[in-house]
């Protein structure tokens, strides 16, 4: 988003405490960016516009989706956390964005209870969660009352939908994708969750909004495999599919290649040995990324493996 002669820049060293200080001013936050490291924030107070940011020269959000660039990439569980946004802890699993087309993000809150979140929403072409452990409660609009997601369970957040983050269980982890990969958290002001209303057909930006629950989910043969389909394919309209695997009858789970753009795995629970060119042992909490049209397998799983596979197609700019 580019500056506005109407907006007074304001920059400064610690951001969260100056965001902190404004707010406590009066000034109303309206838009926040990046979420797994907020450096951005845009502020009205007193009729006026305020863009508060502690790196000025860091790159805007960008007006259409950036050209996807593909690569093979394994990030390793560990790695320190950095603090995102409404307190929680964002650990990067796609470092360069593949081009700035995706960002995928480990997210945790560690201690649980009450979320310092707002009602908001996003300017996204696609945005995924994950459950990987704990629960949390969140609230959608248009979806009736707030309800807890467990682990294995996941929600399509179709475009501009409002939602909030209620409260979580201790050690409450996620795995969230989203394209493009930078992105801004709009505040939402005049709409009030939940809002009375359950509209599950309704379609926002041409999506649908979804949430998979795991538990009871059937698990069926899958090129080696067994695999708990979702329903994000028909919801996104085509843009994601996404599904759980765990080991099958076979040893080898044989994964053909996908002619779209974003192959991404994450190890949920276990461990599995990822054969594309050399081979990778994957444990808890370590994800992948391949490159489209090339093939891929997995082998060597332990019985209590459990993989989040996703995959999106070739998706049409802004």
């Amino acid at each position: 988003m580019a500056q506005s002669p109407e907006e007074l820049l304001l920059t400064c060293a610690d951001f969260d405490r100056e965001l902190g200080r404004l707010r406590g001013l009066g000034a109303r936050l309206e838009i926040l960016f990046p979420a797994d490291d907020p450096h951005t924030a845009i502020l009205s107070h007193e009729g006026r516009r305020v863009r508060l940011t502690s790196r000025p020269d860091a790159a805007a959000i960008p007006a259409g989706l950036p050209e996807f660039r593909p690569e093979f990439l394994v990030m390793r569980a560990g790695a320190a956390p950095a603090q995102g946004r409404a307190g929680m802890l964002y650990r990067d699993l796609i470092p360069g964005r593949l081009g700035g087309r995706y960002i995928a993000s480990h997210i945790a809150i560690p201690e649980g209870g009450p979320v310092a979140d707002w009602v908001h929403f996003h300017h996204v072409a696609v945005q995924l969660i994950c459950v990987r452990s704990g629960w949390v409660r969140v609230v959608y609009e248009d979806q009736g009352e707030p309800f807890v997601m467990a682990a294995g369970d996941m929600v399509l957040q179709p475009p501009g939908i409002r939602h909030r983050v209620l409260e979580s269980s201790p050690g409450l982890e996620v795995v969230e994708i989203a394209c493009p990969a930078l992105h801004e958290t709009c505040a939402e002001h005049e709409l009030a969750l939940p809002n009375g209303r359950t509209e599950p057909d309704r379609l926002f930006g041409g999506q649908r909004f979804l949430h998979h629950v795991a538990a009871g989910s059937p698990w069926t043969p899958w090129h080696g495999g067994e695999a708990q389909a979702t329903a994000m394919r028909d919801a996104s309209g085509g843009l994601v599919d996404v599904r759980t695997l765990r080991p099958g009858l076979d040893s080898v789970i044989d994964v053909p290649a996908h002619d779209g753009e974003l192959v991404f795995g994450f190890v949920l629970d276990g461990s599995v040995r990822l054969y594309h060119g050399e081979g990778h042992c994957l444990g808890p909490a370590d994800s992948f990324v391949i490159p489209p049209r090339e093939a891929w397998r997995l082998a060597d799983a332990s019985d209590d493996l459990r993989l989040l596979h996703v995959t999106t197609a070739k998706i049409p700019g802004r």
